[in-house]
């Protein structure tokens, strides 16, 4: 199947950031979220991005305008009847998942592959929302969207080969670098960098080091470009929580319980660089 059309639920972070990539690389695309507030912050958001690798060189100007003109928004989900493959990018919460889905399903055309980009939520467990769980897939892209290349394709136990093959194939022309895993709590990338994350924390709750530090440390002595405290606070530690709390319920082992400072900062509403203050202050 050739995919031509692609359909993002979210505006939000992860999806205007999918509708970028897309656009930029030829695909229409029709963004669709609750109300046009939340639509025109997400294509501003994207327009920006965009300036910015002008800006850097990495995409003429006519490119952007292009990009810009191929990106349609609604609130109305009767406008993914064309689309080849739909992307569900909303809150990290499987009962909003699960009926958004339902919802695209009802008025997408029946060969259309749905996807969802999810850290932590299992693909298995998602489909089981769907009439044709063997067309679903997870597509789990990274923060920031335009800059990172990888793309994790999550098969679920329903997902067919054809869905698999196809989405991995989106991936690569959207210029990602797929990995194909199969259904786990935390796929791969996550299973392994959540945790570190999480310590991160502790050692920081301990005094052991300054936030600053800690970032430092682990930049010269682990060759990571940036800081897990830094990290965090880019991802929103909201999101590194309920991620934690997924995988001690899923796993049922303690080393995934979150760090009582991560959680008592969400609780203060420090969730990072979203709302100006986590572990660092942001202007």
């Amino acid at each position: 199947m050739a995919i031509q059309k692609v359909g993002i639920v979210g505006a939000g972070t992860m999806g205007n950031g999918i509708a970028q990539v897309c656009a930029v690389a030829g695909f229409d695309v029709v963004m669709v979220d609750i109300d046009d507030a939340a639509l025109q912050k997400g294509t501003a958001s994207l327009s920006r991005s965009l300036a910015r690798l002008v800006e850097k060189g990495k995409v003429d100007a006519s490119a952007r305008e292009a990009a810009l003109a191929r990106i349609v928004t609604s609130t109305d989900y009767q406008h993914f009847a064309n689309a080849d493959i739909v992307i569900e990018a909303a809150t990290e919460q499987a009962e909003l998942k699960g009926r958004i889905l339902k919802q695209i399903e009802s008025v997408t055309k029946d060969d259309a592959i749905l996807a969802t980009n999810t850290s932590s939520i299992s693909i298995t467990k998602l489909a089981t929302s769907l009439a044709d769980p063997a067309r679903f897939v997870g597509m789990h892209f990274f923060n920031p969207v335009p800059l990172l290349p990888l793309v994790e394709v999550i098969r679920g136990l329903q997902t067919s080969d054809t869905t698999v093959s196809v989405t991995r194939e989106l991936a690569e022309r959207l210029g990602k670098s797929p990995i194909v895993v199969r259904n786990s709590p935390g796929f791969v990338v996550n299973r392994i960098l959540v945790p570190m994350l999480n310590e991160a924390f502790s050692v920081l709750a301990e005094n052991i080091a300054t936030p600053e530090e800690i970032d430092e440390g682990m930049k010269l002595g682990a060759n990571h470009p940036i800081g897990p405290l830094a990290l965090a606070d880019l991802i929103g530690l909201d999101v590194r929580l309920s991620v934690m709390d997924v995988y001690l319920k899923d796993f049922g082992d303690s080393k995934y319980r979150a760090s009582p400072l991560l959680r008592e900062l969400v609780t203060a509403g420090r969730l990072g660089r979203k709302t100006g203050h986590g572990v660092y202050k942001y202007d």
